[in-house]
């Protein structure tokens, strides 16, 4: 009995397309205006300010790596930061699993206690 109904159900669906003719068939979809959008096309909000700003080379919410220098007194580390403190954790060897942590203070350089590389706070402004 409930196969019947079904059957029945599925040959009235199928008469109902046949009866919208090519019209059903060439729905708009995404590929016929043009293909299917980029990215930048189809990112709203948050993403797509981080993709504009990707593009010219910014770094609004410090998503990206900082930039490193030498680690030297004359060359600090230069890192951000919207407060007078920050903690910091550097890794003083490329294959060493252990990170040193340390409070760095606005206005003065101080150097990693393990390793001797500089750093020195930044003031940061948030871009909105």
């Amino acid at each position: 009995m409930a196969s019947r109904l079904l059957q029945g159900t599925w040959a009235l669906t199928v008469q109902a397309l046949r009866a919208c003719g090519p019209a059903w068939a060439a729905a708009p979809s995404m590929a016929t205006g043009g293909g299917i959008p980029s990215d930048e096309e189809q990112a709203t909000g948050l993403e797509r300010e981080i993709m504009i700003a990707a593009r010219d080379d910014l770094d609004p919410y410090n998503i990206l790596a900082p930039k490193a220098a030498s680690g030297t007194k004359e060359e600090p580390n230069l890192v951000p930061s919207i407060t007078d403190k920050r903690i910091v954790g550097c890794v003083c060897e490329e294959d060493n699993s252990a990170v040193i942590w340390f409070w760095l203070h606005k206005g003065e350089i101080q150097r990693c206690p393990n390793c001797g590389t500089h750093y020195k706070l930044v003031p940061h402004q948030f871009s909105h």
